[in-house]
């Protein structure tokens, strides 16, 4: 018989779930030694654009939940839309032959959103997942051909591409690559990260040098030799790094030049948070594949996916027998139904176009006057996306602290604050729901000024 904790009436409500999940539950991107000490915060409700923790303490969540509730907690035709799955097929697979119709409509639907070269989708459960299934499609897409050594892949460094073995190869974190080995034919070259790495160079001088980081590794390794290159159109986790503008436009003339395939990884970016409906757009770039999840269902069911073009398509439908390939949950039905219901409100309540013309520029401009603030060296935004890099001396960009203590600090603050960012790097980053007011956008950036500013006290930083 299992046993469950009993509350003690001198503690929270919240106090015996930390302590089940300290005793229980392992996390991921967690110290597990430190978190069975310290213990976590347990959120247990959320409701439009705010959540709120077991103790009922409520905060505004300016990160999307994990950058995937674009449209909030409170869709309840989303919700409706699950059930009602539910219902009439809850489960069925998608292999030997199998489909089920919430998953046909949601591929047919996503044609209508994804850019003109993409008319078949690959279902997963998660980005991660989707990248695995990118390396599969393309090594399977050169085989085909008769190209079989064009096997490695190029990434960059400082990129997330998901946690898997082959995806986290993919990126390039360092921390991640420590404790395991990667790809043998998964190659990293630099981030396009001008604040940092720039030196005397103009972003556009810079977004050109970066950009031809791409083809030195590719003359390296030789283009027979090389299949695809993966990139998010602004890095996300790696600390929503924004390129400099004469950026995609060389890497896209690189790709095509030496016959590369070019992964666009729309996780963070796609469904609307570029104020596009894929960051690949907003950089007029023509990916050959699109990495998809988080926003194709706003975080309420996992889904995630491969959109693939005519190209790739064509060649894997026309022959070479089975693609020796899938997952339990491709094209889960409650899922997919998630993600029509998602896209329904996408186009009803011209999201896309609010962020484009509304929400997106005023929260760039609101996130824009902070860098102003004596511990702001750099603000980084587009859409719904915003980084506020820390430092102790603007002119030197030198770092507030060693081990990224100031931007840790300013995320403590903030949370205290009731507000939910992330720190990354030296870098404070927020991607708050598409569906945020100005009123929301001004309480949010007023809620960041005050962690700011408890920043600047906390490491001896005056206003001049």
């Amino acid at each position: 018989m299992v046993q469950t904790a009993k509350n003690s009436p001198t503690t929270e409500p919240g106090d015996n779930w930390r302590e089940l999940d300290k005793s229980h539950h392992l996390h991921p991107f967690t110290d597990w030694h430190e978190y069975a000490q310290s213990g976590g915060t347990i959120y247990a409700q959320a409701e439009h654009i705010y959540i709120r923790d077991s103790n009922g303490r409520e905060l505004l969540d300016g990160m999307s939940g994990l950058w995937c509730c674009n449209l909030g907690y409170s869709q309840s035709s989303i919700k409706s839309a699950i059930a009602g799955q539910l219902e009439q097929l809850p489960y069925y697979n998608s292999f030997f032959g199998c489909s089920n119709d919430a998953a046909v409509t949601l591929a047919r639907r996503l044609v209508d959103v994804t850019p003109k070269q993409f008319k078949h989708f690959f279902f997963t459960s998660s980005g991660s997942e989707a990248n695995d299934t990118n390396i599969r499609i393309v090594h399977r897409y050169f085989d085909l051909l008769g190209q079989p050594d064009k096997k490695h892949i190029i990434s960059r460094q400082n990129a997330y591409h998901g946690s898997t073995i082959a995806a986290a190869s993919l990126g390039g974190m360092s921390a991640m690559h420590k404790q395991f080995t990667g790809l043998s034919y998964v190659n990293h070259i630099a981030q396009p990260y001008w604040y940092k790495d720039g030196g005397d160079n103009s972003p556009e001088e810079f977004g050109v040098i970066s950009a031809r980081d791409l083809e030195q590794k590719i003359e390296e390794l030789g283009a027979d030799n090389v299949a695809a290159f993966i990139a998010e159109p602004i890095q996300g986790a790696g600390g929503v790094i924004v390129p400099p503008s004469t950026y995609w436009p060389e890497i896209q003339r690189i790709c095509d030049e030496h016959d590369i395939l070019f992964i666009s990884d729309e996780v963070i970016c796609g469904f609307g948070r570029t104020g596009r409906w894929f960051g690949s757009e907003a950089f007029a770039t023509e990916p050959d594949l699109m990495t998809f999840a988080k926003g194709v269902t706003n975080g309420y069911q996992p889904l995630g996916g491969v959109a693939i073009n005519d190209k790739i398509a064509d060649v894997l439908t026309s022959g070479g027998g089975e693609f020796a390939h899938g997952y339990t949950y491709s094209g889960h039905p409650a899922a997919c139904a998630a993600g029509s219901a998602t896209l329904d409100i996408l186009l009803d309540q011209h999201m896309i176009e609010h962020v484009a013309s509304n929400i997106g520029p005023y929260f760039n401009e609101r996130a824009g006057e902070l860098a102003g603030h004596p511990v702001v060296g750099e603000v980084r935004t587009m859409g719904m996306l915003a980084a506020f890099e820390l430092v102790r001396n603007k002119n030197s960009r030198e770092r507030l602290a060693p081990e990224c203590g100031g931007a840790l600090h300013c995320r403590n603050a903030a949370v205290a604050g009731g507000l939910m960012v992330r720190a990354v790097g030296d870098s404070i980053i927020s991607a708050p729901p598409l569906i945020c007011s100005r009123d929301e956008i001004d309480t949010l950036i007023d809620r960041l000024i005050t962690a700011l500013d408890s920043t600047a006290a906390e490491f001896g930083i005056k206003r001049s």
